[in-house]
Formats: C-alpha cells, structure tokens, sequence
C-alpha cells in the first residue's frame, strides 16, 4: 500500500556548526541534539549555541537519558527548544513533570522481542509521541533496525515515531506501511560520515524520494 498521507522526517545526533547549517537547509521536520554525555553525539557547548537560529519551521529537539529535571528545563530555555526526547528510564510523572514547559514530549522505547507494550499505557497523558528504537544498553544509536512486525503488538492510539537503523534501503517498506499511527520517521547513525557527521546528500536522497512520493 503506498502512503496517502505526509510522514514527518527527524534527523537526530547533530553535534557541529556547518553541518547543522547544511542541514537546516534541507528543512527537515525534527532536528535532533543529544545532551547525553555518554554519547559520541553529545553536541558541544559551541554548536549548541546555533540550535536557536534553525529555523522556527524546524522543530529542534533536545535528546535526554535519565537527566535531572532542573537540567532539562534549563537547555529547554537556554537552547529555545521546540521538543524534548526522552531516551532513558524516566517514568510518566517525569514526564508529566515537563508538560509544563510547553514544549513536545517524545518517550522513547527500545523494542525487542521481549518488550511489553503494557508499559506504554501509563504515558499516555503524559507525552505527545512515542518513539520505538531499537533496543540497546546504549540508549539508542546502534545502526540496527528491529523487527517492524514487533508493532502488531502495539494497541494505543499515540502517534509514533520510527527509529533504529533506517537507511535509504528502508524506502520502499516504510511506504507500505499501513499506520495512520506512524508519525515520523528518526534518521541518524545510517546517515552518518562519522557520529555526529551527517551525509547531507545521502539525507538529501532519502528526503526526495520519500517525502515528494506521498506529494
């Protein structure tokens, strides 16, 4: 079945200054920047410095792992960011805890054969979106892409994000995709020339031939 409606594109793992510029220009839905320490796309305090001049049509997300409230709120309004991604072990009353910033909530899930899609329930007044990767010690990042059929299992209404490995490969299998609950697409490390690098004229690609296909 070919896609019928516009699935948004989320381009995560920025980290330097010409490159969030380069991509910027590709207009991207979601532009994503990880403040996880432990990551090897951690943005520095430089480059973070240009998340406030991406455009506003571009919604700049900040990605979290089991941080410090006070933390996240203080990048949300340093940074002017548009969406916070929680990619760790934060529970619904944390989440709950930063609707009040006003900005959108993505929970993030890493999804294997054994994941319980129960969990999910109580989050669901809680965040805006889900997010399904794939599931790693790591929190994501692993260049893997899991077993799509695993998404049977999810039963709520909460519009996802799809994350884990995707590649220009992927096209042809996420147009048949039949989910009015599939909101987004999460490209990162398959785009990469090195982490935190992105291949712009790959991304450049994967846009052209996914996006002007459901035009």
């Amino acid at each position: 079945m070919v896609l019928n409606r516009e699935i948004k594109i989320k381009v995560c793992g920025m980290s330097k200054a010409a490159n969030i510029a380069e991509l910027a220009n590709l207009h991207p839905h979601y532009m994503g920047f990880i403040f996880y320490p432990r990551s090897p796309r951690m943005i520095t305090s430089v480059s973070a410095e240009l998340i406030r001049y991406v455009p506003e049509t571009i919604k700049t997300t900040g990605v979290f792992v089991n941080e410090e409230l006070d933390k996240v709120e203080a990048m949300v309004k340093q940074h002017r960011l548009k969406a916070v991604q929680l990619h760790g072990n934060e529970g619904a009353a944390y989440c709950k805890n930063l609707q009040a910033l006003n900005v959108e909530i993505i929970k993030a899930f890493g999804v294997d054969e054994d994941f319980d899609f129960a969990v999910l329930e109580a989050y669901t007044d809680a965040v805006d979106f889900f997010l399904f990767d794939t599931r790693t010690k790591n929190h994501g990042g692993s260049g893997k892409a899991f077993n799509w059929q695993l998404l049977d299992k999810y039963t709520l209404q909460k519009p996802y994000f799809l994350s884990g490995g995707i590649d220009l490969q992927h096209i042809d299998e996420i147009r048949k995709i039949d989910d009015k609950r599939l909101y987004a697409i999460d490209l990162n490390s398959r785009f990469e020339i090195e982490p935190g690098l992105k291949d712009i004229s790959k991304l450049q690609r994967f846009l052209k031939e996914l996006i002007e296909e459901q035009d």
